[in-house]
Formats: C-alpha cells, structure tokens, sequence
C-alpha cells in the first residue's frame, strides 16, 4: 500500500493505539521489507546502524515477546526496563507491549538507590535490565526479581511467541518517569488510546517535510520517543535511535547518517549552539523538532540558519538555504507538545513565545481558584486533551493534585496574547510572587540575557525571595573565546528589566559541569537556591 493511503487508513483505524502500531502497520498492507528501525548499537548479532526491516523489526520483537512470555510476564504485569541502549528500551517496550504487559520504563542514568526505590513502588512483576545496571541493582531491595537482560531476551524462539494481546483503548500501555527534579521520579501512566491521539492526528494531515528520514536524539526510555518511534512507524519513515544525545555525538550521526528531520529537547539545541556548526555537514536537515521545555531564541537562530527546506513559490516548490525549527510545550503527562511554533530565518516571534494549541487540545490560563484569565494576564496553564496521562501510578494523591476543575495543571506560567498565541514565561515552583502581585521569571530572564549577551552559550537564572527581599543570581556558561574577566552585570541588568534587575546580586562564570541536571538534562534549580540558601557558591 502507498504511504499517502496507509496514513489515512491508520488514521481511521479504531484498533490502532500505542501499544499495536507495528502490528497494525503489518495489517495494513504495509511491505515488511520496507523501513523499521536502525539502532546505534549492535541488535541480535545484526551491526550497529544496520537498518532493520519492517519484517525483521517484528521477528526481533517476537523473539523477545517469547522470552518473557516463557518467565510468566502476562497482561497487566508492569516490568521495569532499565538500560543505556536505545535498541534495548524500544524493542523491550514492543515486546512487552505485545504480551499486554506494561512496560515501566527507565533512564539509565538514575543513581541505583533512586531506581531501587522506583522499582519497589511500580510494586510490578519484574525488573529487566542490561548488565551494567543489573551490577548497579545489587544488594539493593526490589521486591521483584530480575527477569534477566535484553540482550538475553532477543534469543527467544520467535515462533513460539503468543498471539498479539487485544488491547482496550483504556489499557495501561506504558510507565514512564519525569525528570526527578526533587528526588525520586513520579511514575507516568499511558493509555492505548492516550498516547496514540496526536499521532492519530498528525496521520490525519499531510505529512510534514523533514519527517521521513528522522534522527531521534531524544532520551529512549521518555514517552517522546514512544511517540515518535510509534509515528515513524505509521508514515513509514527510517528512523535512527540514538543511546546517547550530546551534541557532538548527534552532530556526528547527522554527518553520516544525513536525516531530513532531527528530534530532540532544549538541551541538545543549545548544545549543538556551543559549536561552530559551519564546520559540520548539516545540508540534509531540513526539520528540527523540540519537544519538552521550549528553546531558547538564540539556539533555535543558530539552527535554522543551516540546512535547507522547501517552499512553494510561483514557479513551484524551491529548495532554499536555512531549515525549518518546530518549537512548543510539552511533557510526559501531556503526551505529545501541546503548543506549536514554526521559526525560520525570517522568523522575529520569540520571547518565549509557544505558539498556538495543536487542534486536538484545550488550554486556558487560569487563577489559583481555577478561573479563566483573559488575554495578558499571567496565570497557570491548564490542559484538556485526550494525550493526557492517565495518573500517577500508584499515587492517587499526587494525580489529583494536579487536576483543578475539569484541567490538569502542568506547573507551568504562560499567558496568552489577543491573537490566541501563547507565551513560556517559567515553570511556577521557580518564579516568585512577592505580596506586593509582582512576579519575577527565571527562564523568560534567561530568555532575555541570551539574546543580549552573544557571547553568553547558556545561563542559568536564580531568583530568591526572603520575605520582601528577592535576590537574583545568573550563572553564564560562556561561549568558546569569551572572555570571564569582562563584567557584563550592566548588560545583563539592563536586559532584565527594571524590575529584576534592580534585584541582581551577582553574576558568575560557571563551566557546565558546575550546573546539577536532572537525567533529561533539565536544571535543577531546587537544589541550587538550596545550594545559594546554604551560603556555598558555585
């Protein structure tokens, strides 16, 4: 079947979900010879960046479904996968998935005593795990026991696996985490359904330039990588996982490999910022795609003026210099990037802006009482979309929570302009609000230094109130050249506003590794004002 047809046919398939796309993808007609996915590390005896097929994906994850089929993992049964390599968190997923189990996934860089107690509270069947994480397990009470190693579950007899579970739309299909930003990570239920809803949109549009040859650099064990491995699959696009996602390591992969579209959160674009990206071959990319926190301006200018992208003119569509930047605001209990923002060269929207809702979302900004704000008035945002999450696993107390009249809260400060754009101005545990209704923002403050101060790669912004005194500390982690000794506390209070920067206490050089970050790589300011408020410096 073509691919136009097969997307519309997905679309329109009341059976699809999260937890069946490569056997429906099959159903469908599609070429088992055709693309499934390719892995940067080895698969089974099959090298490194091999792709496999459509077919021989489905044959691996059989073989793996066998496996754990044959250690007593059934419908419903909640398995921890822990492990480093991409290859070894997707096709766990889809195995898993094909029993009706499901999948509890992990990133590999929590610390041990972290993931044993995430472990113990899934309260699941069993942990599986890669060997350097099985070592980093002992000694440590799970309550379950180890199931044994990816790697040992793609010896499983394929044929002997058991007929793909029939999914419900309200089945649990996957568990993954948050960043741990306070310790440790809450545990975020998917539906069949829920984590199939924007992809079940996006298949019902014209596909996108940029999306059919993809480099995902996003974190293999984070829903957005289910939901792009899941998207790649029904517009039948070669997809290449990476395990690891620092800047040089992608900026490598898109040397040799030449995607069309790479897919990544915040933190890899203002890596990818620090290098001088004339130097690398980045002509193929005509899409990057950010999910997650929304970037920065400065690192969303340095992309889009390298590669190229497609545009309808008289004469018909043209090739022209400069890609195609897809920003938004998303996360894991979202479900998918609720808002989206296209910048090009000729794009002059930033200051945080979001852009619009998708069209298969709901938001508003609301009071603490739950109320609508009307446009320019900043409040909390609210969500209502079938992509959001099911709840907290096992913690009723902390789901509910974050519901407010009808809305899940995602933590996070935005308000809207008249024209129904929306614009990031912090998450709300980092901002302040003093009595006085004023309100001080850390990330709209890093916004603002790093388009004044060029020679600043990244900067980190702490604000801290003591009754009605607040103080402001901004860390910069400058870019190659710069020089430390310059003082820039002027430039820097000026672009702060009057506000803010009358607040400024000092400004500090820091190198990257000074900065704490969470295993997604997003800041961990909780315990820098901890650190601040304890009298040490950075």
């Amino acid at each position: 079947m073509r691919t136009r047809g097969l997307r519309g046919a997905l679309a329109a398939d009341p059976q699809l979900g999260a937890g069946n796309v490569l056997a429906r993808v099959l159903a469908h007609g599609a070429d088992p010879q055709g693309p499934g996915l390719t892995f940067d590390t080895p698969v089974d005896g099959r090298p490194a960046g091999q792709p496999l097929t459509l077919g021989q994906l489905d044959e691996r994850v059989a073989a793996r479904a066998s496996w754990l089929h044959a250690r007593g993992v059934r419908p419903r049964d909640p398995v921890a996968v822990w492990a480093t390599a991409a290859a070894d968190m997707v096709l766990s997923f889809l195995a898993l998935t094909r029993l009706g189990a499901i999948p509890a996934l992990m990133n590999g860089k929590l610390r041990p005593e972290i993931a044993a107690e995430y472990v113990r509270r899934l309260r699941g069947v069993g942990v599986l795990a890669d060997t350097a994480h099985t070592d980093l397990l002992a000694g440590h009470d799970l309550g379950v026991p180890l199931l044994g190693t990816p790697e040992q579950a793609g010896g499983g007899d394929p044929a002997q696996a058991p007929a793909h579970y029939r999914h419900h739309p309200d089945d649990p299909i996957v568990i993954t985490h948050t960043s741990g930003t306070t310790g440790v990570p809450k545990a975020v239920l998917h539906s069949h359904a829920s984590l199939f809803a924007a992809t079940r949109h996006l298949l019902s549009m014209p596909q996108a330039q940029g999306t059919r040859r993809i480099l995902n650099a996003l974190p293999a064990p984070h829903t957005a990588t289910v939901l792009m491995v899941n998207q790649a699959l029904g517009n039948r696009a070669e997809m290449l996982l990476l395990s690891e996602q620092g800047g040089e390591r992608v900026l490598d992969a898109i040397g040799r490999w030449r995607p069309d579209g790479v897919f990544g959160f915040s933190v890899t674009w203002a890596e990818l910022a620090r290098f001088d990206l004339g130097g690398y071959d980045l002509e193929s990319v005509r899409l990057w795609f950010n999910t997650g926190d929304c970037s920065h301006e400065p690192h969303v200018r340095r992309l889009v003026a390298v590669g190229s992208r497609d545009v309808s003119t008289r004469q018909g569509v043209t090739r022209v210099p400069g890609s195609v930047f897809i920003d938004g605001l998303g996360s894991s209990e979202m479900g998918h990037s609720i808002f989206h923002i296209t910048h090009t060269v000729d794009t002059d929207r930033y200051g945080r802006c979001v852009g619009r809702p998708y069209r298969f979302a709901r938001v508003a900004v609301l009071d603490a009482e739950g109320n609508e704000l009307p446009p320019g008035q900043v409040g909390f945002l609210g969500v209502d979309s079938p992509s959001l999450f099911r709840g907290y696993w096992n913690d009723s107390v902390t789901s509910y929570r974050f519901r407010l009249r009808g809305w899940y809260l995602t933590g996070d400060l935005v308000h809207a302009d008249a024209d129904g754009r929306y614009y990031h101005l912090d998450r709300a545990v980092d901002s302040v609000t003093l009595p006085d209704g004023r309100r001080f923002f850390t990330a709209l403050s890093e916004e603002r230094i790093l388009a004044a101060c060029p020679d600043v790669a990244d900067c980190t912004v702490l604000i801290v109130a003591d009754g009605d005194t607040v103080t402001t500390d901004v860390l910069l982690e400058l870019a190659a050249g710069a020089d430390p000794a310059v003082d820039r506390a002027a430039t820097i209070r000026a672009a702060l506003g009057a506000d803010v920067g009358a607040t400024l206490r000092r400004v500090v050089p820091v190198r990257a590794d000074d900065i704490p970050v969470t295993v997604t790589g997003k800041v961990r300011k909780v315990a820098l004002r901890e650190r601040y408020l304890a009298g040490s410096s950075s």
